[in-house]
């Protein structure tokens, strides 16, 4: 199954508990259809570049949210019902390109993994400095190194 990222863009007065319910409608339609969810993220209040004109007035701005998820590539025509949803500003559905996971993911390269191509002792090496720290850096930051730090 495709991974995708749902991106909704709820009204700012919608209560918590009406956002709740509307990402938990849709997860249970994923999950319904043999799907999985695989990451939320909420990203609060955020201003709109422009105003969204719905009938109920026009907002500058909306409450962001972005589900991740792995569904059948039918999704976009099922998730169709949230152009009537009337907490919504407005929805996006997007796939990701070559993004390799499952079987896909475990048999690429011949069967390597990038972790075995790393030497072990290169990670538990410690970088050893010999720096002098006596406090006389401040040449290093001149803004103007060629009149000898003066404007």
């Amino acid at each position: 199954m495709p991974l995708y990222d749902c991106v909704l863009l709820l009204k700012p007065h919608v209560k918590k508990e009406g956002l709740i319910d509307l990402v938990a409608r849709v997860g249970r339609h994923v999950y319904s259809r043999n799907g999985v969810l695989t990451e939320l993220k909420s990203f609060g209040t955020v201003q709109l570049g422009y105003g969204i004109r719905k009938l109920s007035g026009r907002y500058y701005q909306g409450q962001l949210m972005q589900m991740t998820m792995m569904a059948t590539p039918n999704i976009n025509k099922e998730l169709q019902y949230l152009n009537k949803e009337d907490r919504l500003l407005r929805w996006l559905l997007v796939k990701h390109r070559d993004t390799k996971y499952g079987l896909e993911f475990l048999n690429e390269d011949d069967g390597e993994l990038e972790l075995s191509k790393l030497s072990r002792g290169s990670i538990y090496e410690e970088d050893i400095d010999d720096d002098d720290d006596d406090g006389d850096d401040d040449d290093e930051y001149d803004e103007n190194p060629g009149n000898g730090g003066k404007l």
